[in-house]
């Protein structure tokens, strides 16, 4: 993956700050998260969701609202409509870049503004919502009664918000109770998945049972159990991604087809456990980890495993390339590696290959399978040694597109 600046023109006129998590293979489409009042693009739920559904294929842009982050404004000039119509904007600009997006996915009030901003962008072919208010004007629960009071008064005061202090003028409070935002949600006439903690203490369980029974078919509802409200635990961001990446494939719109860049491995700490780590090699991504006796948890084969495994893959699959050159009727290929350390020989690491060669093939046909096995790319690799650049910098790293790898296994083979 690869994470890229966005810069746009809101509905105001002013330049907002956004960030692009690309997917690092095949994009299967774009999405658009509008994260949850005052928390800005970088707040913890959006950043990880938005790399969890880039790992599969959908491009995200998170981006701060007007007054927000990185985003030119003032909070005090803010306005709910103001959101839903930079969100519009985020939409026509990404158009615009060729990135067209048609998911709009939204945490907590962003959740309420991506339903208001899809009712207006054909683009857009579904929406998602996370722990999302049904009466916009709920948010006004976050502000100490006494502030309102002063706001109403005087037009503005200082507020408390989430640990820290906004100016908040009654342009935003007068607009945040003007909304009706369940006409808005019965006039979406989108797929929609609502999310929602039935423990969530900031936004009640009670308004995803409005938002759901508000709108039309098709929907659905998905329980986020004991999350809070701002999914502060990694175990709960994982979820909400997967989900979204699964519900969302129908109506995702991919870009014209392309040839397929170079694929590069990439590891990504989850922060679940000491050494959990998320490899994505293009459209593929699952979790490496080490065994619970030296510290891990587990999860997931550890990196000589992988190395283990590429040889095993790599073998299996020359054999089959020659044997099916050959035509000879070898029906089943399977490769089994381990990897041992022979701390006193001078090439201490020994792989241990074994190969079972099902089909009605004679000795010297075996024979001469068995030579082949040693061609394959990895082995020669692995035996040669190999030669590394190692450098500070962002994804990706420099690769031969699959091509070549086809044709060093045809040449190994002689093809």
């Amino acid at each position: 993956m690869v994470t890229q600046p966005f810069r746009f023109s809101g509905s105001a006129g002013k330049t907002l700050s956004g960030r692009m998590e690309l997917p690092g293979g095949r994009v299967r489409g774009w999405a658009i998260f509008a994260h949850c009042f005052t928390c800005g693009k970088d707040n913890r739920a959006a950043v990880r969701i938005a790399r969890l559904l880039a790992r599969e294929g959908i491009g995200v842009l998170r981006f701060d609202f007007a007054g927000l982050g990185e985003s030119e404004g003032d909070f005090a000039d803010s306005r709910f409509s103001f959101d839903v119509q930079d969100l519009q904007a985020a939409a026509r600009a990404l158009a615009d870049d060729g990135k067209a997006p048609s998911l709009l996915i939204g945490h907590s009030l962003g959740g309420a503004a991506a339903i208001a901003a899809a009712v207006d962008v054909p683009l857009i072919r579904a929406v998602a919502t996370i722990n999302a208010p049904f009466d916009v004007a709920h948010t006004l629960h976050q502000f100490d009664p006494a502030a309102i009071a002063t706001i109403d008064a005087e037009g503005a005061a200082d507020v408390l918000l989430a640990g820290r202090r906004f100016r908040v003028g009654r342009g935003l409070i007068d607009d945040l109770r003007s909304q009706d935002q369940g006409a808005r949600i019965a006039a979406l006439r989108r797929p929609l998945l609502v999310m929602h903690a039935p423990l969530d203490d900031t936004v009640g369980i009670e308004n995803a049972t409005k938002i759901y029974v508000a709108a039309r078919h098709p929907k659905s509802f998905f329980s986020l159990d004991d999350a809070d409200h701002l999914l502060s635990r990694a175990q709960d961001v994982q979820r909400v991604g997967s989900m979204i990446a699964a519900w969302a494939a129908p109506y995702l719109t991919p870009p014209p087809e392309a040839p397929l860049p170079p694929v590069d491995a990439e590891a990504e700490e989850t922060g679940d456990g000491k050494f959990q780590v998320a490899i994505s090699m293009g459209d593929h991504v699952f979790l490496a980890d080490e065994p619970a006796s030296v510290g891990g948890g587990g999860t997931g084969p550890s990196p000589f495993d992988l190395l283990s495994a590429a040889l095993a893959a790599c073998t299996t699959m020359t054999l089959r390339l020659y044997a099916d050159n050959k035509t000879w009727p070898v029906t089943r290929i399977r490769t089994a590696v381990g990897h041992q350390k022979e701390l006193a020989d001078p090439q201490p690491d020994l792989f241990n290959v074994r190969i079972s060669i099902e089909g009605a093939i004679d000795a010297g046909q075996r024979a001469r399978m068995m030579e082949i096995a040693e061609r394959c790319p990895v082995h020669r690799t692995l035996e040669r040694g190999a030669r590394f650049t190692t450098a500070e910098g962002d994804p990706p790293a420099p690769c031969e597109p699959p091509e070549a790898h086809m044709e060093a296994m045809d040449r190994a083979t002689g093809v």
